[in-house]
């Protein structure tokens, strides 16, 4: 075997798992035919102007190179393979789980968690609900705490409000006067999960779409 087709073994590249199999047959064989090569240039090298080890130690280093090369190209496809099988994976623990951000949720007749908001040293908190226009549909005095409580989808006179997408704010007072306005978050079920430019999208139910890195908490539907 001539340098020249050790530079041609380098310059093959494994691009899958079947590929790299491939590959690293295809060099078994080279390598072996590259030894009795070796082997019968020793043998038969002319007495009088014997052939210089050195060439043999750089030629046999350099295809010990490009086997390493081939291995490693084997090694990366099936890691390759592993993460897309473990990204599918991931995307997939992500349906049907319920996640907390503030995010407009989807009311279907059934208690909407909240998680308020409400800013340091406020001594009163009321809920803004809006519908899907954005506008003001109910005001409740909540607590000034930040524990998550149910808001059960009925007006003062406890009537049902109608099934859609609702969102909602915290306002947050001190002795009467406003502090902040911030967005309450919510607990949305996950109905798909998507990669776009290499992060995790979330849509929820209802169309509301929001980042993984977005979400603060996470749980199980009850």
């Amino acid at each position: 075997m001539t340098l020249e087709v050790i530079q041609n073994t380098a310059g093959v590249t494994a691009n899958s798992p079947g590929a790299a199999r491939g590959n690293a047959a295809t060099l078994a064989s080279d390598f072996e035919t590259f030894l009795k090569m070796l082997t019968a240039q020793a043998r038969y090298q002319d007495p009088l102007d014997p052939i210089d080890s050195t060439e043999y130690a750089a030629q046999l280093a350099q295809f010990s190179m490009v086997e390493q090369q081939v291995l490693t190209n084997d090694r990366l496809a099936a890691l390759s393979a592993g993460f897309d099988t473990f990204t599918a994976a991931s995307l997939a623990s992500w349906i049907g789980m319920e996640t907390q951000a503030a995010v407009p949720a989807q009311f279907g007749g059934a208690p909407v968690t909240i998680v308020p908001a409400v800013a340091s040293g406020a001594d009163a908190a009321v809920l803004v609900v809006k519908d899907a226009s954005g506008a003001p549909v109910q005001r409740l005095p909540i607590g000034t705490g930040d524990a998550p409580f149910d808001w059960m989808g009925q007006d003062d006179s406890g009537a049902p409000f109608p099934q859609g997408v609702y969102s909602f704010e915290v306002e947050s007072r001190k002795n009467g006067e406003l502090l902040s306005t911030a967005p309450a978050a919510v607990y949305a079920r996950v109905a798909e999960a998507r990669i776009e430019e290499g992060k995790v999208t979330l849509v929820l139910q209802g169309g509301g779409e929001v980042a993984a890195a977005a979400v603060t908490a996470l749980r199980r539907p009850s």
